[in-house]
């Protein structure tokens, strides 16, 4: 069920709903009501906050607590939910603070059918992260599901009196249904997602929104000579895909690349995974479903930018027609790659994407795959990784996603982790012989696919696309659509730069 939401400026005292939500702050002398919440609170004798101070309410962050009006507004339930301490000097709120709060507020709020968000919404930038975070909270993953579930809010009214907070919450709703067609695609089970299935979603996308697409099979790929999509793929009794999206603005003047990860199941191959590490390896394609989801919504947003989206999609499994360890690929163009660890699989098919993506000569190329355990040693399950060939690029990217309101730290390529990768029969050597810095020595292995001149950044969100622990903020268990906001206000930032 999609989540549909509109902009009004009347009072939320008086708007009709199933529930209200409202923000507090935490303060020295009590909770106190924010920006959109005071109507509401002064219609409860006492204050509102003075009752929910009694109920144990602190105003922390993402903190809810829910009562009931009693007729003290059109809506029978009251939801508020903390903001933390109010900022100082004025300030607004955070975007961010706002996102997070309306995304738990409406987690809380299963099961009812029409919400009045009344969070901080004085800037069209504020009513777009009420709308975002409640489209994200509202998200719910039920298909193999049986019997009856409490369904996700349908309708969302964002209070908003900002003269662009229509416009603001259009764009957010296009992107966070972006955001939750990826999480779809990361939750759903392997055995529905094989790789001719994925290319068939993405050919759906295309149509419904004006894209080019072209589906390379496993005869094209064979005789294109992308060797590290047929020998990962080789394996699976579904063979690989390699699909390009293509999106056009009449109006552009750059192009940007985007390539992405998209092992449907990633089993480690004859380097089998432990059964603990397999459990949740159909995440493994959270980079090419960015990747698509985010070509969805420049395409729906018209950006003015071109885009072209690579998917390299295979599923690694062992079986008696698996590559084995001490295999040696060639990659599209022609470099040669020895493969010492099967299970180190979405660099040689993210390496065939790269080389054939140059041949666009995008201005930009972005790749974003989960592609590393290391990563989540290094900057756990929120933080994804940004790495570049370029300082500024990397800054742009790490800046398009701060103000997307995704997580995101630059890193760095280190030179000497290049000598680690190397092969005694081979180019390259897809492996280091030492395990440390295994995110950095990924990023290594693919810079070496990238041709000088080339601008081009990774993104590794292993962590991140799969949220293996309890829901938080609009974050919810599984899936998570990771880089794809991200993805979308690079695009815009590029279009803005060109301007």
């Amino acid at each position: 069920m999609s989540t549909s939401l509109e902009v009004k400026s009347e009072s939320p005292r008086s708007l009709d709903a199933d529930a209200v939500v409202v923000g507090y702050h935490s303060g020295d002398d009590g909770l106190v009501p924010a920006s959109g919440a005071s109507e509401v609170d002064s219609a409860f004798s006492g204050g509102l906050g003075s009752a929910l101070a009694l109920l144990g309410a602190t105003g922390a962050v993402e903190e809810v607590r829910t009562v009931p009006s009693l007729g003290a507004v059109a809506a029978p339930v009251v939801v508020a939910v903390g903001l933390g301490p109010a900022p100082a000097d004025g300030a607004s709120v955070s975007a961010d603070v706002v996102a997070r709060a309306a995304g738990a507020a409406l987690r809380a709020l299963r099961g009812k059918s029409r919400v009045v968000v009344a969070l901080p919404a004085d800037t069209g930038e504020l009513a777009a992260a009420a709308a975002l975070g409640a489209v994200l909270g509202s998200y719910s993953f039920d298909r193999y599901r049986t019997g009856s579930t409490k369904e996700p809010v349908s309708s969302v009214t964002v209070v908003s009196g900002a003269a662009d907070a229509a416009e603001a919450v259009q764009r957010a709703t296009v992107v966070a249904s972006a955001v939750c067609l990826a999480r779809d695609l990361v939750n759903t089970a392997p055995a529905d997602l094989r790789p001719a299935d994925f290319a068939g979603i993405a050919e759906q996308v295309s149509r419904d929104h004006g894209l080019d697409i072209t589906i390379l099979d496993e005869k094209a790929l064979a005789e294109g000579g992308y060797g590290g999509l047929i020998g990962v793929g080789q394996g699976s009794s579904s063979p690989p895909r390699l699909v390009r999206l293509s999106y056009s603005h009449p109006e552009a003047t750059t192009t940007l690349a985007l390539v992405g990860k998209g092992m449907t199941f990633d089993s480690g191959g004859l380097s089998l995974k432990p059964s603990s590490a397999m459990e949740w390896m159909k995440s493994d394609m959270g980079g090419a479903a960015a990747v698509l989801a985010a070509m969805r919504a420049i395409a729906e947003l018209r950006v003015p930018v071109n885009v072209v989206g690579y998917l390299a999609i295979a599923e690694n499994m062992p079986s008696g027609t698996a590559q084995r360890p001490s295999d040696v690929l060639r990659i599209y163009g022609g470099k040669t790659v020895e493969v010492l660890n099967t299970d180190a699989e979405g660099r040689l098919v993210m390496a065939d994407a790269l080389v054939r993506a140059q041949e666009d000569n995008p201005d930009l190329i972005v790749d974003v795959a989960t592609l590393t355990g290391a990563q989540l040693v290094a900057l756990g399950t929120r933080v994804f990784a940004v790495m570049a060939n370029d300082d500024a690029v990397r800054d742009q990217v790490v800046a398009a996603a701060t103000s997307a309101g995704e997580a995101a730290w630059p890193m760095p390529l280190p030179e000497e982790l290049r000598k680690g990768l190397d092969s005694s029969v081979a180019d390259i050597a897809n492996v280091a012989g030492e395990r440390w810095g295994g995110m950095l020595s990924a990023g290594v292995f693919l810079k070496e696919f990238i041709a000088d001149g080339v601008k081009w950044a990774h993104l590794d969100i292993a962590g991140p696309a799969f949220n293996q622990g309890e829901p938080h903020g609009y974050t919810p268990k599984g899936g998570t659509g990771a880089a794809t906001r991200t993805l979308v206000r690079l695009a815009e930032s590029l279009a803005q730069r060109a301007e």
